[in-house]
This record gives structure tokens, sequence and C-alpha cells, in this order.
């Protein structure tokens, strides 16, 4: 292991942004995160952790606490149109024993990262993002947009699927509207909830996340949908008005979304860099440079595993710029092949083909069950 102390900006506080940092934190390297949010607050109610963000996770000691704050599972029960269930088990990659994955309030997740990173000795600037990129041979000048400079060894941009890192470095992205919305609404867990359960019509879908014993978020595919923006106080009411020809156990959870008080709508975007995603010292990871549609619950698990591998790399590698390449090369085509898969399981949904969206999306799970 390289033990000189090596200097790394992260621009972004998000999953890729803080993992990354921890992943190089708990090598040597001295850290900083900007991040253009004020406080660094979490959108959103909770994710699903599938199997190869366990194991990433585990890799820098985080997965035990992950899984114990949220809801270890290892079900995933897709119901038919006709009511039939079609079951999935996700492989367990930590053991027998372990959870195949695991639901956690989003907010929860990035405590953890973050108090972890803090740990570390990272430090966290809020409210700033980078308004210029300037580098050389041996090292890489950031101006922010205050006017304030950093240099450092790397720059790693995890700023979303909108980066601006990305378009300062001028490397062309393919961002691809799949035509569905995905709606979240946090509830209280069904008993019967143990597992991820979906619940597929001729049109549409709708499915429950457990993320701890008492909390669930239940999501729904809009198929076909308008980008206009809906103002937060009449999404609970308008989720409810989709979800009226669900019956049974997700007529429970339609009813449930009445009473919620916190509804998100999110268009559902693709995006892949087919090129390499570093200009010399400077790298892209997470969303940045590979954002998948939601329905293979593997965002996460992508943004984890970056940082992991980066640092690996890293290591490997002291001249910066060739382990940059390595681990672009070492994580496109896996990333890429995600990525292409969740926009056809999203067309699939749109013409009904949910058996077959099903096949494919437990396909992908073993996929992804490969070494990082």
């Amino acid at each position: 292991m390289v033990t000189s102390t090596r200097t790394a900006v992260v621009i972004g506080a998000g999953i890729a942004g803080i993992t990354t940092s921890i992943a190089l934190a708990r090598r040597g390297w001295a850290v900083e995160i900007i991040e253009l949010s004020p406080d660094g607050r979490t959108a959103g109610w909770g994710l699903s952790l599938t199997g190869p963000s366990l194991r990433a996770l585990d890799s820098i000691q985080l997965c035990d606490e992950m899984v114990n704050v949220g809801y270890g599972m290892s079900r995933i029960t897709n119901w038919e149109p006709n009511g039939d269930p079609v079951e999935i088990s996700p492989p367990r990659l930590l053991g027998p024993e372990s959870p195949a994955m695991a639901g956690i309030p989003r907010p929860e997740l990035h405590r953890i990262l973050a108090e972890e990173a803090a740990r570390l000795g990272v430090i966290t600037t809020y409210g700033s993002s980078v308004a210029s990129i300037h580098q050389n041979d041996s090292e890489v000048e950031l101006v922010l947009d205050g006017g304030a400079t950093r240099l450092a060894d790397v720059v790693i941009g995890a700023d979303g699927i909108r980066s601006r890192v990305r378009g300062l470095l001028g490397i062309p992205d393919s961002l691809s509207y799949t035509g569905q919305a995905v709606w979240r609404a946090k509830i209280p867990r069904p008993d019967w909830a143990t597992g991820i359960n979906t619940f597929s019509l001729a049109d549409r879908q709708i499915g429950v996340v457990p993320i701890g014993a008492d909390a669930a978020y239940v999501f729904f595919t809009e198929n076909r949908a308008s980008r206009d923006v809906i103002p937060d106080e009449l999404l609970a009411g308008q989720m409810y008005e989709h979800l009226a020809p669900f019956t049974g156990l997700a007529g429970e959870l339609r009813d449930s979304v009445r009473e919620s008080t916190g509804v998100v709508r999110r268009l559902a975007q693709t995006l892949i860099v087919e090129t390499p995603w570093n200009v010399g010292r400077v790298v892209l990871v997470g969303d940045a440079c590979h954002a998948p549609s939601p329905q293979m619950a593997s965002g996460a698990a992508l943004a984890i595993e970056d940082g992991v591998v980066l640092a690996e790399e890293l290591d490997a590698h002291r001249d910066v710029p060739r382990a940059l390449e390595a681990f672009s090369r070492r994580r496109l085509e896996r990333c890429s092949v995600l990525v292409k898969t969740s926009a056809r399981i999203a067309e699939m949904e749109q013409s009904g083909q949910h058996r077959e969206s099903h096949a494919l999306i437990n396909q992908c799970h073993g996929l992804m069950a490969q070494p990082a």
C-alpha cells in the first residue's frame, strides 16, 4: 500500500462522492469534498442496497451498520397482472447468513457515510462548486465559484447526472429520457412486506421496499409521463389517483399513499459516457458518467463500487492518469451494460411486457453479482 500522503478533491457529496472519499481516506489520502448545497441535505425517502452495494460497503467496513439501520432482505416477489407471483432470490454475495440486499432510509445512508468520512479526517466544504479546472503533469488547480482555489493530485467529479465537471472537461454524454416518471411515498411497513414486492397491471406497476422495522416506501412507475413539474401539495393526491386500479395487497399500499405526508416524483433518465471518464488527473464517478433507470435498483451499487475500485486503481498505479485510465477501462463495460439494460426494461414496462422485464431484471442481477 502507498504510504505517502496524496491529496484529492471530490466535487459532490452524494453517495459516489462520499464513498470515494472514504475509500481514499482509508488508504491514507488527504481528501476534501466540495458540495454545492449549503447543508448536504438529501432528497427522497429510501433506496435499495443490492448485493453488489453490500459487498462494496463491506470492503470499507460499513455493511453491517447499513443493514442494522435498514432492513435486510433476500427475496423479490413480482406479482403478475393475473395475480401469479414470480419469485426472485438474488445471490447472497456475503455468505448464506447475510441478506441478499437491504432497504435503507436515504437520510440514514448519507448520515452513516458522512460520519465515517468525518471520522477519517475528510473535510467537507458546503455551499460551493467548481468554476474552472487547470492542470499540468503534476497537479490540478481548481477555482471555486467564490474565487477560492484548491490544489490536488487528483480531482473526482461526483456531481451527478448534470455534472458541471463533465462539462468543464468537454466529455460528451448521452443523457436520455425513458418516458417514465418514478413516484415514491414513505409509508408504515405492512407486516407482509418482508422483501421487495411489485404488482403489475397491463399499463402500470407499483412496488414496496422495506427500509426499517416500521417503515417502507412505495414506488410507482408512471408510463408516458408528462415532463411538467407538479406542485408538492398535489403529489399525494395524484399518486393515489394513479393507483386507483390496484386492489388486494397493492390496494393496501394505495390507501397508505393517501395518508403519506411526503411524496416525490422524478423523471427517469439514463446516461452513459462511452469515452474514457478522465481527462488527465480529473475523473468522473457515479451518475456523472453512468446513470441507470431505477428498475434495477443499482444506481447506488455502481456509485459505491466506483469509489472502492477507484481507490484500488490509485493504489495500484502511482501514475495518476494511468490509474484513472485503468479505472475507466475496468468499469465501462459493466456500467454500460447495466444502463442500457435498465433502459430496455423501461421500454418493456411501457409496452406491458412485465414478465419479460422481470426475467431480464433477474438476469442482470446475476451479471451484477460478478466481481466489480
